[in-house]
């Protein structure tokens, strides 16, 4: 080719950035250009080379405190009204142990909090190497849960898993974090084709169908539908047809309302009106209602739930602990809870829209909808918004599983929120025209980048 027939490359402008610790480049452009300074790294002017748009600058800092903030007091929370929904059945026990379910719990917080810390410092890309292997090793623990030999049942529910020389441990709760991670990271991988039948829901379908039909099987109706609205949320958010979406959500309902059991049908029936049968299916939601009742505007104050009336809750550490918030902290303390809830929505979607690549933006939000999604549930049962199902609330109630994953979760949330972007979220730059086939990292944190200008976007 003529060189005069060449096409000329387009001039971008430069985005200068002031230097920083550790970082020898001051501005990248779009195609490798530099501003008179110090010179770029070559990582850095060889990935900004690899692709059409505009390069997007990251600013790294320390995790976001208000998420910090609000994971920690959640948790704190959770272990006070754990203790004093659970003293007074440990003491009247053949043990005598006061602490017999706060003892436990103390360590699997003190296990989250490391793990939480471990998760936050460390490059979330690195999920992208090991999302394929979590997520089949989340799938079999779900298969091996079915066989009566491994399996623990709870009130009818077979949802725990002992294998030999281990804890019980709840499968279900390690298949959500699997599977939102995989899922982020197969879409980013996908991009635009997520839109697409065959290149989109069909492969969607496949993925999330046979992990919400083992935990619905279990039964887990609860955890199963915040698996599956969380896996359509992601994909929405990726970009999927919305009548694709309207479909999946239509044959979901219609499914679950095949295959619903006798019982759970009767509690669709209580949830209509509890009162009908208050001593027997209606018991439990309507001595949830009782005593959130009882706690009026300050409540009874933490331990004196007899003083509102000693209103017996059954799982009240546990399903119902949003009740015993209410009964000992009254309205306050409720609106208290959920309005930490509502501050970790609000905070973790702006964590996912300033992600620095699309996988960190599905991710964040992946995480962020499963949480709050699935405390939405806990908080609905409690005030039967929602039919009675057995799902925790995140943070607070008593379970190890639980809380070590949602601590885990809330870490890679953090991880994400160390890392912003000019041009980030779950349509970001960052992850068109990357070999992802194999999840191969992308390397942000793996090489020098500039930090935001200041009064930048």
């Amino acid at each position: 080719m003529d060189p005069a027939d060449r096409p000329r490359p387009i001039a971008r402008r430069p985005v200068s950035a002031p230097p920083r610790a550790g970082v020898r480049g001051a501005s990248v452009s779009a195609r490798g250009s530099r501003s008179p300074g110090p010179r770029a790294p070559a990582a850095v002017r060889a990935e900004a080379a690899s692709i059409a748009a505009p390069i997007g600058i990251v600013r790294r800092g320390g995790p976001d405190a208000v998420i910090v903030l609000a994971i920690l007091a959640l948790t704190a929370l959770g272990l006070l009204v754990v203790y004093s929904s659970s003293a007074m059945a440990g003491y009247l026990s053949a043990e005598g142990d006061t602490f017999r379910t706060l003892g436990p719990q103390l360590q699997w917080a003190a296990v989250g909090l490391v793990l939480m810390l471990v998760a936050m410092r460390v490059d979330y890309r690195w999920l992208r190497l090991v999302s394929l292997p979590l997520v089949l090793v989340a799938a079999a623990l779900l298969i091996l849960v079915q066989v009566d030999t491994y399996q623990v049942t709870v009130g009818g529910s077979a949802q725990w898993l002992k294998l030999p020389g281990l804890p019980a441990v709840q499968p279900s709760e390690l298949a959500k974090l699997a599977l939102v991670i995989y899922l982020a990271h197969w879409m980013a991988r996908r991009g635009r084709a997520v839109a697409g039948f065959r290149t989109g829901l069909l492969p969607f379908v496949v993925i999330v169908a046979p992990f919400v039909l083992l935990i619905f099987k279990s039964p887990d109706i609860g955890s199963a539908g915040v698996l599956g609205v969380t896996a359509v949320i992601m994909f929405f958010l990726a970009g999927a047809n919305p009548l694709y979406v309207a479909g999946l959500v239509a044959t979901a309902i219609g499914g679950a309302a095949v295959l619903l059991k006798d019982y759970q049908v009767e509690r669709l029936q209580t949830f209509v009106d509890p009162f009908a049968d208050r001593l027997a299916s209606g018991y439990q939601p309507v001595q949830g209602l009782l005593a959130l009742g009882l706690g009026g505007l300050f409540g009874a104050g933490l331990g004196e739930r007899a003083a509102a009336g000693g209103i017996v809750l059954p799982n009240a550490h546990n399903d119902y602990i949003f009740a015993v918030v209410g009964q000992e902290f009254g309205f306050v303390g409720a609106v208290a809870v959920i309005g930490l809830f509502a501050l970790l929505a609000y905070r973790g979607f702006r964590v996912a829209l300033a992600a620095p690549d699309t996988f960190g933006g599905l991710l964040a939000a992946g995480i962020t909808a499963w949480l709050c999604l699935q405390a939405f549930v806990n908080i609905g049962v409690v005030v039967t918004l929602v039919p009675v199902t057995g799902i925790t609330l995140p943070f607070v109630s008593a379970g190890g599983s639980s809380l070590i994953v949602s601590l885990v979760a809330a870490g890679i949330l953090l991880s994400v929120s160390r890392e912003t972007a000019v041009s980030g979220g779950w349509h970001a730059s960052g992850d068109r025209g990357r070999r992802y086939g194999w999840a191969h990292l992308p390397g942000p944190r793996r090489r020098a980048l500039p930090s935001r200008a200041p009064g930048g976007a």
